[in-house]
């Protein structure tokens, strides 16, 4: 009853505040902006006309190298719009660099904060948020810079790391090029990948073939099936539809297929070779992994023991020669720079508020999992809140939804305490009041807001800073 009773509390506290200072986004006068260059990095600052003190800094996410280096200070107009109409400073930086840009990013939003400081003075608080590599780099700057930030806002965020997740790339990898048909597949380059780009010839088009080839049979969708099993690539891909059911193994498979060739192959057939450039090598293995345990342990076990079964093909038979294939080592130096840019120690010095939808294949909700454990190591689980949205997409959030979010860790901010603002009911109906013009994807489908009760399964590659000091590496 008490639990209850502080539940309905947060949500009366949360709903109240949204649709108070909604309410004000009508009258606001336009801001100040400022764009320039710091250390080769393109920025854009918006200052309110009447600033209430916060400024909040922006981290955007993955740019594929000869993309445009365009600043930007939040991640949807709506939402930078409601910023700004409620009395608070945003800005953000480009980078210096496009793709795995880490390094860059953390001395870049520093020196923004920097120059902001000289301009108009120090923040009373600054908040960092970002969607994507934006959230890994997000919960980097509060890791390295703790003194400079009040709270985080990491969405979507590549929070078991990149050490972890580079190498649950792998594994998926390795799975789909050892058990696809030769002579095709012998050319894909998992590591090391010489043949660059995305045109005809290179590695990636090689994969995509080899994909296509794979899901015109049923022994060849159960392969995908297993190979997206041991990534726990979620079997629902469009933001628009419903989850299938649990038993629609078809579904969930042609869903995996797609996060494969749209959005997955891309990164493990071709951009990695961007971050091999900037590590000095391959940064990723597999020596040691089993790939049955793996298996046994993924959210998608049942799914490719039915599609193995209808195919008429031997699982067993496919691990066993998983596990005699040979395995890939890391170059130790392309490994320091990964884990240098970064991984997680789970020390935190001010409240994190993260988002997540459920349904994403590209950043797994399982790397919230990864997050949650190494804080709790530390001992810091009450200064992290977890928030997931029941939908498929990468970063599929509404603004409502995110502008709800931000007011959570506001309220935290303000208040000391999490209280119950952080339960599904009271986000919904917070997300809710703001109204159909919040409630939309893309500025275009409206939707209604889904935050949900959810435990991500353990992610099945961690690494933190814990392995490296028992020197697991």
């Amino acid at each position: 009853m008490r639990r209850s009773y502080k539940a309905l509390l947060g949500l009366l506290a949360l709903v109240a505040v949204v649709m108070a200072t909604s309410v004000t986004a009508a009258a606001a006068p336009n801001p100040s902006v400022e764009k320039g260059t710091i250390d080769g990095a393109n920025f854009v600052i918006e200052k309110p006309a009447t600033w209430n003190g916060t400024l909040v800094l922006y981290s955007h996410g993955y740019r594929v190298p000869g993309s445009k280096f365009d600043a930007t200070d939040a991640g949807d107009p709506v939402t930078a719009g409601w910023l700004l109409a409620n009395g608070y400073a945003i800005a953000g930086s480009a980078y210096s660099q496009n793709g795995w840009a880490l390094q860059q990013a953390f001395h870049d939003q520093i020196a923004l904060l920097d120059h902001f400081q000289a301009e108009f003075g120090r923040p009373q608080r600054t908040i960092a948020w970002g969607h994507s590599l934006g959230g890994i780099i997000t919960a980097g700057l509060i890791q390295l810079n703790p003194e400079r930030f009040a709270g985080a806002l990491p969405m979507c965020g590549v929070l078991a790391g990149g050490v972890g997740v580079w190498n649950e790339g792998l594994d998926s990898g390795f799975v789909f090029k050892t058990l696809a048909p030769e002579p095709a597949a012998a050319a894909l380059q998992l590591v090391n990948i010489t043949n660059v780009g995305f045109g005809p010839g290179s590695n990636f088009a090689t994969s995509e073939l080899v994909l296509a080839q794979e899901q015109a049979t049923p022994a060849g969708r159960a392969r995908i099936a297993l190979a997206a099993a041991i990534a726990d690539t979620p079997g629902w891909f469009n933001p628009g539809l419903p989850e299938p059911a649990a038993n629609d193994f078809a579904a969930q498979e042609m869903n995996q297929f797609l996060w494969d060739s749209q959005v997955t192959f891309p990164f493990g057939f071709a951009l990695r070779a961007e971050l091999e450039a900037r590590a000095g090598g391959n940064a990723s293995w597999n020596t040691d992994v089993s790939y049955e345990r793996q298996l046994n342990r993924s959210i998608n076990k049942s799914e490719v023991v039915a599609l193995y079964k209808q195919a008429d093909l031997d699982l067993e038979a496919d691990l066993e020669k998983l596990a005699d294939a040979p395995r890939i080592s890391a170059d130790p130096g392309a490994l320091d720079y990964l884990v240098k840019y970064i991984v997680f120690n789970g020390e935190l010095d001010q409240p994190v508020l993260t988002m997540h939808t459920t349904g994403d294949g590209l950043v797994l909700p399982q790397d919230e999992q990864a997050y949650a454990s190494v804080v709790r190591s530390q001992e810091n689980s009450g200064l992290l809140r977890e928030t997931f949205v029941h939908r498929a997409g990468h970063c599929a959030f509404t603004p409502a939804e995110t502008v709800t979010a931000f007011r959570t860790l506001i309220h935290r901010l303000d208040s000391g305490r999490w209280g119950g603002t952080t339960q599904p009911s009271g986000m919904n109906a917070a997300a809710s009041a703001l109204g159909p013009g919040f409630n939309t994807l893309d500025g275009v489908h409206t939707t209604g807001p889904s935050f949900i009760t959810f435990h991500p399964s353990v992610f099945l590659r961690p690494f933190d800073a814990r392995d490296l000091e028992e020197g697991n590496d």
